[in-house]
């Protein structure tokens, strides 16, 4: 009995023997066959687990001044990455402590990573500090998934603001990254200004490297085997068209102030100075989004977001009668010598006041002592013999009420009425003479920008030609070639030289002997200007003022408007006088004017003119 129990004990360690052998047989032929037969299959596939494609993020091109001046460039910042696939959600609050951050924050960044592509690695968080970076590197071993890079941000080295015209980096959302190949989850791309218009030139091309990781997912070194990566392209240089030291100086000038400044060359439409006020810190958009200042701008009620220089829609009020007088001229309507009577007003149903003094006048005195009487008489023609729709054309033959070419998003194209408006604004056979009389002088259904009105005002100095604003000269490629930037200027055919020989000369002696006399005449440059008053009924009276200087070869247009100011003559006027001073002689040298302007206040006094 105990051999029998024995012989079958022998025989099962045998089998069992057998059985783990047939076993070692079977392992040993698979690691044979994987490792030696399949070698090529596994080994690639293997080192696609082991291996990870990462895209470089290339240098953002830089933006230089019209000098040389290098105006926004790129500082080093530190940022959190996360690839998902890697990623232990369990880990969320140790990574929202570690970053001092809400756990519903992390989770809406990694589920938004997550969407965007399990297996690419995407940015948690830009733009943190040296101590939080270090805090996640001290605790990487416990993080799966989370990893680093070096990126940038941008950066403003000069005085100047300019934030209206540069405009501000963002994050790529969904809508942009699903719209474009180009654009990956996390990526800063342009949302306003020079950023948003030049940003495929800016941005460059994305980099490819390789990473050997760890088990977790974690980037353990770079990759130098067959596969090779692609190194960035960075991204195009723009030279700009703005003169950084007149920008700051003009800023410096617009502060506390409510308006929008536009300075131009009126030969080939660059523009030197551009400034919006009241204006946003840009540095506090760049990098990181600070949420709290990014909510007070939105909700302030001065609007520091709104290009009021480019986007602003307001009646040109007197600076827009040159324009009428040359209008008048084509149709016949008037000539040099016309005489109209002011006696306080011009009545035509009803009194239409004028506060110029009274008296005769002829169309160049008629500008530089912005007798209404004259342009109310004008427009009445212009009416009553069937020419409003022709007038409407003419123009916008000036750019006036229609698109603006610039650079820059957001261009109001204001309006100038015709009859098809007038129907749809007042309904058909709704209006009549007494809506049009206005328009005469600038007001009524009529609205500008402060760049058109320049446009209008560098048309008029330039001996009648259309030019293009902008604001970017030329563009310098990676491989150092500069591009320059189309620009057109085209005669407006139907504009005479006579016709501007009168109205330049109104607009000096508006200068010399009118409205501009107080702030705006000096020895230094012989200027051309118009002020004009707007009428506001939610407060004081909006000031605009337009100038070319100097005289005979005009190299500069200065358009100002300032919102709620009371009379031009005494707000936006010497705020021009003291750019073209600063720029036509490179120094202020009236520092009365200049401490007048730094200290106003709005008033409707009106002791240094009219409008």
């Amino acid at each position: 009995m105990y051999k029998s129990q024995g012989n079958r004990t022998r025989t099962s360690i045998r089998s069992l023997q057998v059985i783990m052998v047939g076993l070692c047989l079977v392992v040993l032929g698979r690691v044979f066959y994987l490792q030696i037969v399949q070698y090529e299959t596994y080994a690639s596939l293997g080192e696609e687990n082991s291996i990870r494609q990462e895209f470089v993020t290339p240098s953002r091109g830089l933006i230089y001044d019209r000098n040389g001046v290098l105006i926004v460039d790129n500082e080093p910042i530190f940022s959190i990455t996360v690839t998902p696939t890697n990623f232990d959600r369990e880990k969320i609050p140790l990574l929202a402590d570690l970053l001092d951050m809400p756990d519903s924050l992390i989770r809406e960044r990694v589920d938004e990573a997550q969407r965007y592509s399990w297996y690419r690695t995407s940015p948690l968080l830009t733009d943190v500090d040296f101590e939080t970076f270090s805090r996640i590197q001290e605790n990487i071993w416990q993080l799966p998934g989370i990893g680093q890079q070096t990126e940038s941000k941008r950066h403003y080295p000069t005085e100047m603001s300019a934030s209206h015209i540069l405009g501000y980096l963002r994050e790529a959302d969904r809508d942009d990254y699903e719209s474009s190949p180009e654009i990956r989850l996390g990526d800063k791309i342009g949302k306003s200004g020079l950023e948003l218009i030049y940003d495929d030139t800016l941005r460059g091309k994305l980099g490819i490297e390789f990473h050997k990781v760890n088990a977790y997912g974690q980037s353990l070194e770079l990759y130098d085997g067959e596969r090779s990566g692609q190194n960035p392209t960075q991204g195009n240089n723009i030279i700009t068209t703005i003169d950084s030291e007149l920008q700051a100086f003009v800023e410096k000038l617009m502060k506390g102030k409510s308006g929008g400044v536009v300075v131009m060359n009126p030969k080939n439409g660059e523009i030197l100075a551009l400034v919006s006020s009241p204006e946003y810190d840009v540095n506090r958009l760049a990098g990181r989004l600070d949420r709290d200042y990014w909510v007070d701008i939105n909700t302030d009620s001065t609007r520091p977001l709104y290009n009021r220089a480019i986007s602003s829609r307001q009646p040109p009020g007197s600076t827009f009668k040159p324009l009428m007088g040359i209008i008048g001229l084509h149709l016949g309507l008037i000539t040099p010598e016309t005489i109209v009577h002011n006696s306080g007003g011009y009545r035509r149903g009803r009194l239409y006041r004028d506060i110029a003094p009274l008296g005769d006048y002829d169309l160049e005195s008629a500008i530089a002592h912005s007798s209404n009487t004259y342009f109310y008489s004008l427009m009445d023609r212009v009416a009553t013999q069937g020419d409003f729709d022709r007038w409407s054309k003419l123009v916008k033959d000036f750019g006036l009420g229609v698109p603006s070419d610039i650079d820059l998003p957001s261009a109001n194209q204001g309006i100038i009425p015709d009859s098809a408006f007038m129907d749809r604004y007042f309904g058909k056979r709704r209006w009549g003479l007494g809506d049009l009389i206005n328009l005469g002088i600038g007001q009524g259904v009529i609205s500008v920008s402060p760049l058109q009105v320049a446009q209008m005002t560098s048309s008029i100095a330039n001996g009648g030609y259309r030019i293009t604003p902008h604001l970017v000269n030329s563009v310098q490629t990676s491989d150092g070639s500069v591009h320059f930037q189309p620009t057109s200027f085209e005669k407006i055919e139907w504009v005479k030289p006579e016709y501007l020989y009168i109205i330049k000369n109104g607009m000096r002696r508006a200068v010399q002997e009118g409205s501009g006399r107080g702030y705006v005449k000096n020895n230094l440059i012989d200027i051309a200007g118009k002020t004009g008053t707007a009428q506001n009924p939610h407060g004081y009276s909006h000031g605009w003022f337009t100038s070319f200087a100097p005289f005979d070869d005009p190299e500069i247009v200065v358009t100002v408007f300032i919102e709620n100011a009371g009379w031009a003559s005494s707000s936006a006027a010497p705020v021009a006088a003291m750019i073209m001073e600063k720029y036509l002689t490179g120094e202020v040298q009236r520092q009365w004017v200049y401490r007048h302007v730094m200290s106003w206040e709005p008033s409707e006094d009106n002791s240094r003119g009219t409008d």
